[in-house]
């Protein structure tokens, strides 16, 4: 998506700690769905579950001084990813702010924690091995950008502007859930292609979806051309359970699924942008 050069940007919603060194006694621990024993994480890919996260907080991690600072201006966001992000942040959180408003309901911002290989987080320490994720305990979004050379060169995805804001949509849609109360125990823990898993992250595409259609009414962005839809629906189906087991496996098991296939990926993130409506992001009803 492109932004309006002079829309003005929030740094200050998005925290960088890009290469400081995390403390405490390890990240990586044993045991399969560890993440959601500990606290429920929802990452955008089904990572290995040992590699996600610990319940030793570790040493505290510092915000830089920060090259965001930097990120003043719409302009900015075009030039620059990091800015960039700042910018898909401001739009999503101007856009679920008024929203839940008009529901008579009140948004909390949540941070977003740009860093390096490894973080500390208040659900414990991870790395960047899970791709971006949420953390419900300290309200916050993680993302190492290094996920988005990883979307294009070990999940065949093409990239782009709208591709980075679906990833980041995504996650604030986790957030959304985690305000209404949708967010619970055990959601990652069932797999399979009617799981409740699945159905929270259909959700969160769906919710994604929707915040493209209001993008522009923000006042930070243009609306979106179809060509950068396509690059959203590319990302969506890049990430797909389906699409991710017959490349690494060699064979689709449903049974195993934990975040929807690529066509449903795809289909839940139009149905959001089609209508704009959360209303209509209604995943635990029905078939999916």
């Amino acid at each position: 998506m492109t932004f309006r050069p002079g829309a003005d940007l929030d740094p200050g919603q998005v925290t960088d700690v890009r290469g400081r060194t995390v403390g405490g006694r390890g990240l990586a621990v044993g045991g399969g769905g560890i993440g959601l024993v500990i606290a429920i994480v929802y990452l955008l890919l089904g990572g290995d579950p040992s590699a996600l996260i610990s319940s030793d907080p570790g040493t505290a991690v510092q915000p830089n001084a920060s090259a965001l600072a930097e990120c003043q201006s719409g302009a900015d966001a075009n030039a620059r990813e990091d800015c960039r992000i700042v910018g898909f942040v401001n739009s999503i959180q101007a856009y679920w702010t008024d929203a839940l408003a008009t529901a008579g309901e009140r948004y909390r911002p949540a941070q977003t924690v740009l860093y390096t290989h490894a973080v500390n987080t208040g659900c414990g320490g991870a790395t960047s091995q899970v791709g971006p994720f949420y953390c419900p305990v300290d309200e916050s979004v993680y993302l190492d950008l290094g996920f988005f050379d990883d979307l294009q060169s070990k999940y065949g995805a093409k990239g782009g502007p709208l591709a980075e804001a679906y990833v980041v949509a995504h996650e604030y849609g986790h957030h959304i859930q985690n305000i209404e109360g949708v967010l619970q125990a055990g959601g990652g823990g069932d797999t399979g292609a009617e799981s409740r898993s699945v159905r929270t992250e259909l959700q969160a595409d769906c919710y994604a979806g929707v915040w493209v259609n209001h993008a522009s009414a923000t006042g930070f962005l243009e609306a979106p051309t179809d060509d950068q839809i396509g690059q959203a629906l590319d990302a969506a189906s890049a990430v797909g359970d389906d699409r991710i087991q017959e490349e690494t496996q060699g064979q689709v098991n449903k049974e195993a699924w934990t975040h929807g296939s690529a066509a449903q990926r795809q289909h839940w993130f139009m149905v959001g942008f089609k209508s704009g409506n959360p209303g209509d992001c209604d995943t635990f009803s029905g078939s999916i």
